[in-house]
């Protein structure tokens, strides 16, 4: 075999092996070989022999039927995050953020067309989708996801928009142009507000953290949950903890810039 030869097979098989253990979830927290396969699009044998290697290397147990991911992939994690300046800066914010508002916050980046959660403080369970760092959601349906493509390139926002947008729940935006127009509007007013359209009961509202350049490096929001008798709307419950939420995120800021 020819070193291109080898090096092809051999980041085809990095791919395959991440796309195996990305495959799991909170929603998807122990599968079978076939679930695996499925998700992943490799054949029952492909998918069998990496959860079989990842089992000897100690990333995924298995019970015989049922494969899980073990704790050691949160190595994987570690070395990001102990050298990022971004989540270690964005924690404490957060953390008096959600003091301030009483209600849960987090951060998150644009990989593609999905967010990826990159630190959160949760004061209650209000949600039944499971969050925690590193979760991905679909960016066109989040607050956050929302914020980080209003502030994008034309191309970047039309090749996530082309993939489509379908709310979870029905409610909000359903349709591309729907999503253009709501991603003009969030540019033009600084913040993006999703009113149970991830989970029914629940509402956010985000907003960007610049860079020292003057690009978007993260996203910050607070989720709120909908009391059933509350006649609030979603822009005034956003309204009511957006300063403090504007304020973080400028805190977050110039610590970048004092960081460089």
């Amino acid at each position: 075999m020819s070193e291109q030869a080898a090096t092809t097979t051999s980041v085809q098989s990095l791919a395959r092996g991440l796309a195996v253990i990305s495959s799991f979830d909170a929603d998807h927290a122990s599968m079978t070989l076939s679930e695996v396969a499925a998700r992943t699009g490799l054949s029952r044998a492909t998918a069998r022999r990496f959860l079989l290697t990842l089992v000897e290397l100690g990333y995924v147990r298995t019970d015989g039927k049922y494969f899980e991911l073990t704790s050691k992939v949160l190595q994987l994690g570690y070395s990001y995050l102990s050298s990022a300046t971004l989540p270690q800066l964005i924690e404490p914010v957060l953390e008096e953020l959600s003091v301030q508002v009483h209600e849960s916050a987090s951060a998150s980046i644009l990989d593609g067309s999905e967010i990826v959660y990159i630190a959160r403080v949760h004061t209650r369970s209000i949600m039944r989708v499971g969050i925690s760092v590193g979760t991905r959601f679909p960016a066109a349906t989040t607050s956050m996801g929302r914020v980080l493509l209003a502030y994008q390139s034309e191309d970047i926002r039309d090749e996530v928009v082309a993939q489509g947008v379908q709310s979870r729940t029905g409610f909000g935006i359903n349709t591309a142009q729907e999503l253009r127009a709501e991603l003009d509007k969030i540019r033009a007013q600084g913040y993006a507000v999703v009113d149970q359209e991830l989970e029914v009961g629940l509402r956010s509202v985000a907003v960007p953290v610049f860079s020292p350049e003057g690009s978007v490096a993260a996203a910050m929001n607070v989720s709120m949950s909908v009391h059933p008798r509350s006649t609030i709307s979603a822009e005034e419950a956003a309204q009511a903890v957006l300063p403090q939420l504007l304020a973080s995120a400028k805190q977050v800021s110039e610590a970048l810039a004092a960081s460089r």
